[in-house]
């Protein structure tokens, strides 16, 4: 392996992926509810953006000045590909992190991202990433961070290691990365089968790794085949952070909020009787078997009074994102599916299905009379932004702002929606971010693009793309073999997004 790799996998490429967590609207939120003063973002710095999906549609998205690095310069060649047909003046760069601490060209930063990378490189690098923090973050400033957790992954290290041992002992280097990951599953599968002692004490590992063997490669290589795989204790990162005077803020992950789907009674009763926060962070990993952890940080926490942030939960500007008809009634913690009340979250679902952008203060005043408190209007929002059926939504002034440079990096990525279907999402100028958008849809939206108004037209479009690369579409495992039957699969789906999700994408201006 290459020494400007560090350890890392170079030779397979990150997987095109977005990243809510990284959208620095989200603090408003969340810092709110943990009761604490939020900062204004107007710097933000993303290490080891990837494909660079992310850090272009923030950029694409908000008036946000974006800076970035990732050591792979295959990656950063896509990247800039993104921004430059965005034009939102994103600063990317290929440098290792000792290198990109080093320039003498980098703002002090009001928001640092660090999703998806800590877990997977070496003391070194960490060193070097906390030095960038400890003097490139604004006081005041926010550090989003990511990483494996313990005690969540301890069942499963000694399987991640015969991964390993076996991918460099026994696999054929030649053969390529892929190769060599399919040939450590295979491995482990029979491994299993002949009921080692470790798996009848670990009998969740059988149904993880099978879970493992049906992901994407790509994510694979670098999630697991990485030369460094460093699960950490909440506590370890509160060392690792403490000389760069950060402050645990609170969970990135709206649903972590929410104690009532996520503890017993019993179990919040003994966290409360915990005194020293940090330590009850800790037991909360324990007593939920916490696997990733993705929280905020800051530099010199403010709290704010009770009244301060009432006034800010109704503040909050907010859209649905789901058509009410398929608003989910469920939602998932620790704890596992919870019903959501009916006669809290139908009307607030009700107020919200003409998809216009309305304040929580709004809510509050539109549901006088129903009996529905704020209190009750804020967990919900906490729980459905959480679950992905509302978005958070900026200032009219940075909506004007953005959409021109959203346009511009949505026809891009439309037009990449017709060789291949690696890109799901396209960014909002209105949420500051991305949105999930499959590969059908986004053909769909490119035919209307050149005209199309209806579902036949669009399908027929969409078909054409896809018979002229020999593709079919694959439909509940099993490939549709005949043009008819892959026409007929997408004109139920362009039905469908035609009357469900084309007037929530008007809504976001994402169309």
């Amino acid at each position: 392996m290459n020494d400007w790799t560090g350890g890392y996998v170079a030779d397979i490429g990150y997987t095109y992926g977005y990243y809510s967590e990284l959208n620095p609207l989200r603090i408003k939120q969340l810092f709110t509810h943990a009761g604490l003063k939020f900062p204004k973002i107007n710097t933000a710095c993303e290490l080891g953006f990837g494909q660079g999906l992310s850090i272009n549609a923030h950029a694409a998205a908000s008036q946000i000045e974006w800076y970035g690095t990732d050591f792979n310069p295959s990656q950063v060649v896509f990247a800039k590909e993104l921004g430059e047909a965005s034009g939102a003046g994103v600063r990317l760069y290929d440098d290792s992190f000792s290198e990109f601490v080093m320039r003498a060209d980098l703002p002090e930063f009001d928001f640092i991202g660090v999703h998806g990378i800590w877990s997977w490189i070496n003391d070194e690098n960490r060193t070097i990433i906390v030095d960038f923090i400890k003097r490139k973050l604004k006081v005041g400033g926010v550090l989003y961070i990511s990483y494996n957790t313990l005690p969540g992954w301890s069942p499963f290290l000694p399987v991640r290691h015969l991964w390993t041992e076996h991918a460099k002992t026994l696999g054929a280097e030649g053969h390529g990365i892929v190769n060599r990951i399919n040939g450590a599953l295979d491995f482990s599968e029979r491994l299993l089968a002949v009921n080692p002692i470790y798996s009848k004490i670990n009998p969740q590992i059988a149904e993880r790794v099978k879970k493992v063997k049906a992901q994407n490669r790509h994510y694979l290589a670098h999630e697991y085949f990485n030369r460094d795989w460093h699960p950490i204790h909440f506590a370890t990162m509160m060392e690792w952070l403490a000389p760069a005077k950060l402050n645990f803020a609170c969970s990135v992950n709206p649903i972590d909020h929410i104690d009532i789907i996520n503890l017993t009674e019993a179990q919040q009763n003994l966290l409360k009787e915990i005194p020293d926060a940090m330590f009850r962070e800790s037991v909360r990993d324990f007593i939920v078997n916490q696997q990733f952890r993705r929280d905020y940080w800051v530099k010199g926490s403010c709290s704010i009074s009770k009244l301060e942030q009432i006034e800010r939960n109704r503040e909050l500007r907010i859209v649905l994102t789901v058509h009410r008809s398929e608003a989910e009634m469920k939602v998932t913690g620790a704890l596992g599916q919870a019903t959501l009340s009916e006669a809290v979250y139908g009307p607030i679902l009700d107020v919200l299905a003409d998809y216009k952008i309305k304040t929580v203060g709004q809510l509050e005043q539109t549901l006088q009379g129903r009996q529905i408190t704020l209190a009750q209007i804020v967990q919900a929002v906490m729980i459905l932004t959480g679950s992905g059926q509302l978005s958070l939504v900026q200032e009219d002034s940075e909506i004007s702002r953005a959409k021109k440079q959203t346009d511009k990096l949505n026809q891009f990525l439309l037009k990449k929606s017709a060789s291949s279907g690696d890109i799901a999402c396209l960014a909002s100028p209105v949420t500051g971010g991305g949105v999930a958008i499959g590969r059908f849809q986004q053909l769909f939206l490119l035919a209307m693009s050149k005209g199309k108004k209806n579902a036949d037209d669009c399908v027929q479009f969409a078909w054409q793309i896809l018979a002229g690369q020999g593709q079919k579409i694959i439909k509940q495992g099993k490939t549709l073999e005949t043009d008819h039957d892959n026409i007929q699969e997408l004109k139920e789906q362009a039905e469908k997004f035609l009357e469900k999700q084309l007037p929530i994408l008007r809504a976001l201006q994402i169309v």
